[in-house]
């Protein structure tokens, strides 16, 4: 019994780390950052994760779990490279972390970010999800060999131990590569910080910036919240946000892109599996924090797993691992009637991966999304716009 806590913050850092390092990977990659780069990003990420939980976790001695925005890594791969390459990137990164901070100390920010409707949001998410979760079928096509036998295992695991699904579909993948693959050669595995000079460049802030801060917000620390809440914790909010900001900070010029709240990996550390007793289930998140550290010193073998296989078939196996992030946010999107046109054209703008004017999809998106629920905003009814004469408020009937 008293191990439980320890073993359940095992599985949550594997489980976290082997569903989602070939998303933060393939984002890193996408937004222009060389070998060395991606995996320093990945290893900062790892390690300051696993600091913020320790720190976190002791503090409130409650089952704070943390983690990289697995959907901000998305983000990166639909966005692409910026015009100023990677270090405009880690620039965006900067904004986002100061953003998170502030959000943290300035109540009235979190309320802002609240008035974006949810099914926009989510539409928003479900457009930067759907081109990586084609993935799977676009690896089936071009390399079949490979990919069948991942996506087989995949669908085979996810029916007895869906945790472990994504993790047996990685193991697969990394055999295939092997086997098939060149070898290691010269690659190094063994990781190290890289810094990158942060350059800030505003279509680069507008288009990646804000955006992967809203999906972090709404996709990682808000749920991240709610599963702590089912669980029976209050998330002291202010303290998460700004020391997770101030982590995404410190992270940016090393390459890390976002640290947050998890969202798709807390229950493991905050529910009854983790322990018994609701008090003592913070162990199995400053465990989890520990162990993914730990796995961040793999980070060198991980992008070199990454380097040298097809890269549709990495692909594939992190678009496993976010079709269920994918089911969830379209969902949300069609949930309610009256916004489900807005929720399409978020989602098709999104999708689309078009850009104007040097800014990525995701903000148009947002911004057409926006534009359209307040256009078709329902009107009130002509007795409710009776106004004084002064033009004051309505009259009092």
């Amino acid at each position: 019994m008293r191990l439980q806590p320890v073993l359940a913050g095992v599985v949550t850092a594997l489980v976290g780390f082997s569903s989602a390092f070939a998303v933060v990977l393939t984002g890193l990659r996408a937004a222009g950052a060389d070998e060395r780069q991606a995996a320093s990003g990945l290893l900062v990420l790892c390690l300051m994760c696993g600091l913020v939980a320790l720190v976190l976790g002791l503090r409130h001695r409650i089952p704070i779990s943390i983690a990289w925005s697995t959907p901000g890594a998305a983000l990166l791969i639909s966005s692409g490279p910026p015009a100023g390459g990677f270090p405009a990137a880690v620039g965006a990164f900067l904004v986002c972390g100061g953003l998170v901070v502030v959000a943290g100390l300035v109540p009235a920010v979190g309320r802002l970010i609240s008035l974006i409707p949810v099914p926009i949001a989510s539409a928003m998410l479900a457009g930067v999800l759907v081109e990586l979760c084609l993935a799977p079928v676009r690896a089936l096509a071009e390399v079949p060999l490979l990919a069948a036998p991942v996506i087989a295992v995949w669908a085979l695991v996810g029916r007895f131990a869906r945790k472990w699904a994504v993790p047996a579909a990685l193991a697969v993948a990394a055999v295939a590569i092997w086997l098939t693959g060149p070898g290691l050669g010269d690659v190094a595995l063994a990781p190290a910080l890289v810094w990158t000079t942060p350059a800030f460049d505003l279509a680069t802030v507008v288009g990646v910036g804000i955006p992967l801060f809203l999906v972090t917000m709404a996709s990682q620390n808000v749920p991240g919240a709610a599963v702590l809440a089912q669980y029976g914790y209050t998330a002291p909010m202010r303290p998460i946000l700004t020391t997770t900001g101030l982590a995404t900070i410190v992270c940016a010029p090393f390459g890390g892109h976002a640290v947050n709240l998890a969202a798709i990996s807390a229950a493991l550390a905050a529910g009854p599996d983790a322990h018994p007793d609701p008090r003592r289930r913070w162990l199995a998140a400053v465990t989890a924090g520990i162990g993914l550290a730990a796995l961040g010193l793999g980070a060198g073998l991980a992008t070199a797993l990454l380097v040298l296989s097809p890269p549709v078939l990495i692909e594939a196996v992190a678009g496993l691992a976010l079709l269920g992030a994918l089911a969830a946010a379209l969902s949300s999107a069609v949930s309610e009637p009256g916004s489900r046109e807005a929720a399409a054209i978020t989602f098709v703008v999104t999708a689309a991966g078009v850009g104007f004017l040097g800014i990525g999809a995701a903000f148009w998106g947002l911004l057409a999304g926006a534009a359209m629920t307040l256009l078709h905003r329902p009107r009130r009814p002509a007795e409710e716009r009776v106004s004084s004469p002064a033009g004051g408020p309505p009259a009092r009937r």
